[in-house]
This record gives C-alpha cells, sequence and structure tokens, in this order.
C-alpha cells in the first residue's frame, strides 16, 4: 500500500526537468534500430550478435540525459545501447560496429554489443566488456580517481562527477559486483550502481542470483549505501527515482544503489526463444512495455498525437540513414588488425597520462654506478620513492603495502613520505586491484598495484586480460597503462600457492609487456621505463632474488632506464647459447662457469630478444633453454620453436629444455630442490649438449 501511495505521490508530483521530447526521440530511435537488426539485418546475416534493449530502454534514456558531469563515466553492458544514444553516440556507428565495419567502436575488432565513447568533455562510456559483471570495479576505479583529481590534484570538475555502472539482475552474482561494493562503501566514492531487474539471467530466474530475487532489498542495511528502488517502465517514478539517485550521488559524493525492475521484451539475445518463460509471463512482460506507458504519460498532457508520431516518423527516417551508410562501410584491411597491440606511436584518445600531455622525463640505458651494492628490495622501492615524488599522478596499492610496507617490504615506508591517498591498502581482491587499476589508469592516472603473490592473481585474470586487449580491441581509441608489480618464484622453500612463476599466462595475454628481472640493476633500468611508458606491463619480482647475493648491484643512476626487448649478455662463449631469466641467472651462470658457453638473460619476456638468441645460436651451434616453470607450454617451447624454425641450419645439437618438471611447487626443501633446476643439473645438462 505505502508503495502504491508513493507511486500515485510521484504522477502527481511536479515534473523534474527533463527534455521528454529527447527522451522520446532516442527511445524511438532505439525501438526502430532493434527492430531493423531483429527483422532484416540478422536474418541477413549483416549482424551476428544482437541484443534487443526493448523494456530497458526508457530508463536507460532517463539516466544517460542527468550524466552531464564534465567527468562523468558511464560503463554498461550488452544492453545499453539507448543509454548510449543519450549520450550521443552516432546511430551510424553503432549500427557499423554491429555490422563489423570499418571505423566504429572498434573497427570491427570486437562485437557491436560491446560499446566505448571516449568522450574528454564530457559523459565517457567507458570500454564495456564481454564478460558478466567485468564494469563494476573498474568504474569503481574511476570514482576514486574523481575524488583523487578533486582531493590530490585540486579540480573542482571532477569533484562535481560521478561514475555510474549499469548491470542486470544476473550481474550481481559476481565476484566484480561484490569487490566494488565493498571499494566504493569503504572507500565512500562516488558511484551509482544502476541495476536493471528484468528477473531472469539468460534463462535463470533472479531468485537463483540473490535471495529473494531483490538485490536492493538484501542491501538495505549494508552501511553507507543509499537504495533507491522502483518501476522503470513508470515514467514519472522512473525520471524522480533517476534524478534523486543521480543527484544523491553528486552532491553527497557517497555511493548509491537505483534498482529498476523492466521487462526483457525479447529473449537474451536474438537466438533466445524464450521457451522457458510461460505465456502468462510473457504477457505480464507486454503489458508493462514502457513504450505504451511513455505514450499514455506524454500524449496529449505535454505533447501531441501528431508531434508523437512526426518523432516516431523521424526516428525511423533516422535508423534507415544510419542503416545506408552503415552498409557503405567498407570492412578494414585485414592486415590492420595486427596495429594497436602495443602503443605503437599514434596516441590514444584516452586513457594514461600521455593524452593529457604529460611527457617523460629522458632516460639512459648507460648505468652509471654508484654507492654501495643494494639488494633488488631496496632498489625497487629507491624507484618507486622517485618516481612517486615526480610524478603526482602515480598511485601504488595492494594489500598491505601500506603501514606495513608489502609482505616482501618494498613499499616500507612510501606511505609515511606521500600519505594514505597515493599509497595506500586494498580489500582483499585481487578482481578488485586489477578493476580498480583500470579505471584509474582510464581517468589519467598511473595506478601500480601489487598482487601479493603470483598465484594471487587468478581471480584478477578477467580483469587483467580485459586491459591488455583494451588498446587493441577500442581501435586505440581507450588504453590503459599500468604496470602490475608481482613476486613470483621459490623462496627458502616452495609451495602450490605462494611459489608459482606461471608468466606464459601474461605472454599469452594481449597487449601486456612482461619484465622479469634477475638482479637489482636491472630491476631499476626496467620498473623506470615501464613506469615511464605508455602500456600496461607486470613487472616480475623473483622471490629468492629480492635480497639475494648475488643480485646485488651498485645503484645505476637516477636516469636509468632499459628497453623492452633487450637481453643481457651475461657471459660469452663459443660452445653453445644457455638461455634464462629470472631466479635462474645466477644458477646458469655459475653451471657455466669453466665453460666456453654464451649466457643470455633476457630480462624480459614481452618482447623478447629473439635476435641476441639467434645471433648467439648461430655463433655455437647449440642452445639450451633454462626456466623454472613447468616444461609443457612454458616459455621455453616457444623459444625453442623459433630456434628450430629459425636457426635450423646453424644447430647442430637439438634444442633442449631444462625445466621445473610438470608439477606444483613443492614445499618440503628437499622436494624444492629437487624439482627446481639445480646447479649441477644444469651443468651436467649442459656438458651433454656440448659433447653431442
Amino acid at each position: 500500500m505505502a508503495g502504491n501511495t508513493a507511486r500515485i505521490m510521484r504522477r502527481n508530483a511536479p515534473d523534474v526537468a527533463v527534455d521528454w521530447q529527447a527522451v522520446l526521440r532516442h527511445m524511438a530511435l532505439s525501438r526502430a534500430l532493434d527492430a531493423m537488426e531483429e527483422t532484416r539485418l540478422v536474418p541477413e546475416k549483416k549482424v551476428l550478435y544482437q541484443f534487443s534493449a526493448r523494456g530497458h530502454d526508457m530508463a536507460q534514456i532517463l539516466l544517460g540525459l542527468r550524466l552531464d558531469g564534465r567527468h562523468d563515466a558511464v560503463c554498461g553492458y550488452y544492453r545499453s545501447r539507448p543509454l548510449l544514444l543519450s549520450l550521443g553516440v552516432d546511430p551510424e556507428d553503432a549500427l557499423g560496429s554491429a555490422m563489423g565495419r570499418a571505423g566504429g567502436y572498434s573497427d570491427g575488432r570486437d562485437i557491436g554489443v560491446v560499446f566505448n565513447h571516449p568522450n574528454p568533455n564530457g559523459a565517457t562510456a567507458l570500454p564495456m566488456c564481454g564478460g558478466v559483471g567485468a564494469q563494476y570495479t573498474p568504474t569503481a576505479g574511476w570514482a576514486q580517481a574523481l575524488e583523487f583529481h578533486a582531493r590530490v590534484l585540486g579540480s573542482a570538475e571532477h569533484g562535481k562527477s560521478i561514475a555510474v555502472v549499469l548491470g542486470g539482475d544476473g550481474s550481481v552474482a559476481s565476484n566484480g559486483f561484490w569487490s566494488a561494493l565493498t571499494m566504493a562503501t569503504t572507500q565512500r566514492l562516488p558511484m551509482l550502481f544502476y541495476i536493471e531487474d528484468n528477473g531472469f539471467g539468460i534463462s535463470v530466474a533472479s531468485t537463483m542470483q540473490t535471495p529473494g530475487g531483490n538485490i536492493a532489498a538484501n542491501l538495505a542495511s549494508w552501511r553507507g549505501l543509499k537504495i533507491f528502488a522502483g518501476d522503470g517502465t513508470d515514467p514519472a517514478e522512473a525520471v524522480q527515482l533517476t534524478a534523486d539517485a543521480v543527484a544523491y550521488v553528486r552532491e553527497e559524493r557517497a555511493p548509491a544503489m537505483l534498482r529498476l525492475t523492466v521487462p526483457r521484451l525479447q529473449g537474451h539475445s536474438f537466438q533466445d526463444t524464450q521457451a522457458y518463460k510461460s505465456e502468462k509471463l510473457v504477457q505480464a512482460e507486454r503489458a508493462r512495455d514502457p513504450w505504451d506507458k511513455l505514450k499514455a504519460f506524454l500524449v496529449p498532457s505535454r505533447m501531441t498525437a501528431a508531434e508523437w508520431e512526426a518523432a516516431v516518423q523521424t526516428a525511423a527516417e533516422t535508423a534507415e540513414a544510419a542503416r545506408l551508410a552503415a552498409e557503405a562501410r567498407l570492412v578494414a584491411e585485414p592486415t590492420t588488425v595486427l596495429r594497436h597491440v602495443f602503443d605503437d606511436g599514434e596516441m590514444q584518445q584516452m586513457g594514461g597520462l600521455r593524452p593529457a600531455g604529460w611527457e617523460p622525463s629522458a632516460m639512459s640505458d648507460t648505468p652509471r654506478p654508484e654507492g654501495q651494492r643494494l639488494n633488488m628490495v631496496t632498489a625497487i622501492r629507491r624507484v618507486l620513492e622517485q618516481e612517486l615524488a615526480s610524478n603526482p599522478r602515480m598511485v601504488v596499492f595492494g594489500e598491505d603495502v601500506g603501514p606495513k610496507g608489502g609482505v616482501h617490504a618494498v613499499t616500507l615506508g612510501l606511505q609515511d613520505k606521500f600519505g594514505g591517498e597515493r599509497v595506500f591498502d586494498t580489500s582483499l581482491s585481487e578482481e578488485g586491484i586489477i578493476g580498480r587499476a583500470v579505471g584509474m589508469a582510464l581517468a589519467g592516472l598511473l595506478p601500480v598495484p601489487e598482487i601479493q603473490f603470483r598465484k594471487y592473481s587468478e581471480p584478477a585474470t578477467e580483469q587483467l586480460n580485459d586491459c591488455g586487449s583494451m588498446r587493441w580491441r577500442t581501435n586505440n581509441r581507450f588504453a590503459a597503462p599500468m604496470v602490475v608489480r608481482m613476486p613470483v618464484g621459490f623462496f627458502k622453500c616452495g609451495d602450490p600457492w605462494h611459489s608459482q612463476t606461471n608468466e606464459v599466462a601474461f605472454i599469452h595475454s594481449p597487449g601486456w609487456k612482461v619484465a622479469a628481472p634477475s638482479n637489482a640493476e636491472d630491476a631499476v633500468g626496467l620498473l623506470r621505463s615501464a613506469l615511464r611508458g605508455n602500456d600496461p606491463v607486470i613487472f616480475l619480482e623473483h622471490r629468492a632474488m629480492l635480497d639475494h647475493p648475488w643480485a646485488r648491484r651498485p645503484w645505476p643512476g637516477d636516469d636509468y632506464g632499459l628497453p623492452f626487448g633487450k637481453a643481457r649478455l651475461v657471459a660469452e662463449g663459443r660452445g653453445a647459447t644457455l638461455v634464462t631469466w629470472g631466479g635462474m641467472v645466477d644458477r646458469c651462470l655459475e653451471a657455466a662457469n669453466g665453460l666456453s658457453v654464451d649466457v643470455i638473460d633476457l630480462r624480459t619476456l614481452m618482447p623478447w630478444d629473439r635476435a641476441a638468441v639467434l645471433a648467439s645460436v648461430a655463433r655455437t651451434h647449440r642452445c639450451l633453454i633454462v626456466h623454472e616453470d613447468l616444461q609443457t607450454a612454458g616459455f621455453g617451447a616457444e623459444i625453442a620453436a623459433v630456434v628450430a624454425s629459425e636457426a635450423f641450419t646453424a644447430l647442430d645439437a637439438p634444442v633442449e629444455r631444462l625445466t621445473m618438471p610438470d608439477i606444483p611447487s613443492p614445499h618440503n626443501p628437499a622436494f624444492l630442490n629437487w624439482a627446481v633446476p639445480s646447479v649441477a643439473a644444469i651443468r651436467a645438462k649442459l656438458e651433454d649438449l656440448m659433447g653431442f
């Protein structure tokens, strides 16, 4: 009864300031595009993925028209085209992207329902992802960046802007949703969770996603979260709730949830027949169509029937013109798909420091050793400290990196020096750590997140993959440069949870550069280059080398920076080429002592120095690859394949590998010492190869 009374009061309340002509224009266009795809373009196989927005459309448009902050950002999902239209996205781009044609959101690289809309002078649509729930934590990162720009960098415009994330009722079961909710409420971020509840996740009822099927009711007592909820098909109620929710987040600088119930008037996708719904339910959903309710709301009290029909006709003509223009677009030249995996000199439109005009200081790859030898921990900390001091947009964060200084002491003292806004702890969610970093990078900061141990990165796999592919899949419209620091490998002992290397997972994720330094000097050079670069970087810090006496080096200079893809020849000989990296370099050097062997420390694995390896093999005619990771599908297999293919005629012996066996890292030191390539094992393998 109280809910009905509230709805009557909203209907009788004075109009919230909204351009109803614009609402009708965008909604009619959205409906026309949906109908065109369903009746023509999908059957003609010109559109391969289609997700109708009918039922969701009016409420999204009401939201989009409220996003007028200079740095507002919204991240939607595959049913969010009405919102994009309300933000000013060209319908020709929308259809052209759906057809995989040149231009648009991705130049044909991604499916057309995965939108992005760079807009430095208004509301930006952050790059969407194909994974359900992947939109939440990057949006939280943008919200935190807004507060950083406002409080730390003094930008008043950022202090008036908000971040909005759209999700269906199915997405509230995802890791990303709960991680973002924790971030937004514990940090009091200006973030609106906009939940479009249509009762189903494909065919699964919302009661299987959350108890009782109502996430707003379940979160009513969640501290720090303001709840708004109601009917997303009722124009008066939806516009009032949307206005109230957006105003609350914008003015209070605090998170809120707006849950609107809407019908999904088509299947999940074009192929979905909705056979799992009863006819009674289908009819009940059709009776809630916001199109019919909008017409009853507007005609004749706010516009004439003739004005309504004219708007509908104009939308149909606009959709047809967009179709003709989109179909006239060519398919991009297939070889262009090789572009924009990494920064190739053409600046992205949004994301990172460079689009705002920031230029890194000059670096030199010539070391100028000074002072006593430093261990890797101290060397890495010193680089972080220097770059934090010189770059006010750099932030360091992760689990235990604040007062504790990290479990490996790399960030010790940095929070005391730079404050909790720039060096801070996070909740125990790797999805949240990396997703947050993505949003911060998109908002023009340089995030340096730490994953405490390599194995712990696995909950963040989706965010890592999405971040790496962002530049490519948006055709260089967006990029999210960051440096992810990650300890790897064994230490005094091993175990299946803290001692993994598994670097191939990152190498096989397009768009990530991967560094694996073996000593303090290389760690300085590679980390500084990564922090001043324009690509996302995985920076692997081998646990056994962090305080290893062999890995200690004098400080190489305040401007020392190493290029990625340039190996170091650490020993020279004629009898064989030994290729290695990270925690195996010192063992390989010791094993090669007294033998005539080239020992190559790759230093970076993406890119890796193919030329140096092939040139060495051309001289030595033999090749051994040593690494700590497992043998099957380890990175050594890639090196071996390249050597066998491109240096075959130079080889006098088979290409050999020495690695861990295909087992998890064992805990007992006796087991570990047997499994990890030892100096003796490397020496024996070298001697066998050289005697072949």
